[in-house]
């Protein structure tokens, strides 16, 4: 298992609920890197408003040139963070 793979299962595991900023922030970076294809992601509806925050993440770090690598290290690093924020 890879320290991604582990990471993306260990944060499945935390003591508390990250908040809904750092869940998005998860999404995102998981997102990218999987190599989720964008374009062929559905634009959420106008009354989605849960769909149209998480796409609008994934977006804003396709359009700032985040590689697969680097969002598979940021996202290792975020749920570090989160442990031992919320404890693990």
């Amino acid at each position: 298992m890879s320290a991604f793979e582990t990471a993306a299962a260990e944060v499945k595991n935390l003591k508390s609920k990250p908040s809904d900023e750092e869940m998005l922030q998860l999404y995102a970076l998981y997102k990218v890197a999987t190599q989720s294809n964008f374009a062929e992601a559905p634009k959420p509806s106008a009354f989605d408003f849960a769909g149209k925050y998480k796409y609008n993440a994934w977006k804003k770090l396709l359009d700032e040139g985040v590689t697969p690598e680097q969002a598979q290290e940021r996202y290792i690093a975020f749920v570090e963070e989160l442990k031992t924020k919320y404890g693990y």
